[in-house]
């Protein structure tokens, strides 16, 4: 079994202003760096082989930070681990979103959370099976995170008012060809202990 831990890159000014990011390569602010140390020390209490890393700047230079607090140099960089890219809708708030929305105007070029997984999951396997046994650290994105987390529970988690937070980390393993979820925000996943909610056709639109 290899572990892969998914930590979330720390915050951007972005973050702060509660702008969709996406694809567009928003670097760190300070407080995110401290963010990434805090989550590096945190990690250190346990065993890390390597690092494996988004390319954009708010996850690789997270990568950095938590490399050097935990000893680890090696950091691999993988595209397909980039956040989930949002079109029109990258740059704008929440409420200038609504807004769009309201007025009817549709959101060209956003990434179905079907697609993220679809480009994720294999580069998730294809490096566990490269590093058999090993723990590795996979630094990425909120978007990433969550539609891996969606798939793996359908759709139960997360569930509403349940964050990704900056800095977070959450466990997953790959075992037998599969990658699979073990504890989400601290919270153990046992199947068929929580009732899912499958995605139905309004969901899979507004993807």
């Amino acid at each position: 079994m290899t572990r892969l831990e998914l930590v979330r890159h720390g915050q951007t000014d972005w973050n702060l202003q509660g702008r969709i990011q996406g694809s567009s390569d928003i670097p760190l602010n300070n407080v995110g760096r401290r963010q990434a140390v805090e989550a590096g020390r945190r990690l250190a209490k346990q065993r890390w082989d390597a690092i494996v890393t988004s390319p954009l700047s708010r996850a690789a230079e997270t990568a950095e930070i938590i490399g050097r607090e935990i000893g680890v140099a090696d950091i691999e960089i993988i595209d397909a681990l980039r956040e989930r890219g949002y079109g029109d809708a990258e740059g704008l708030t929440g409420a200038e979103l609504d807004a769009m929305r309201e007025r009817g105007d549709f959101v060209r070029g956003r990434e179905k959370r079907s697609h993220v997984v679809e480009r994720v999951r294999p580069a998730l396997i294809e490096v566990a099976r490269r590093r058999p046994d090993q723990s590795l650290l996979v630094v990425t994105h909120g978007g990433v995170i969550g539609s891996l987390v969606r798939a793996a529970t359908g759709y139960a988690w997360p569930e509403p008012g349940q964050m990704i937070a900056n800095a977070s980390s959450h466990h997953f393993a790959y075992r037998d060809g599969e990658i699979g979820l073990v504890e989400f925000n601290g919270m153990p996943w046992r199947p068929g202990e929580v009732e899912t909610n499958p995605l139905d056709e309004a969901d899979a639109a507004a993807c």
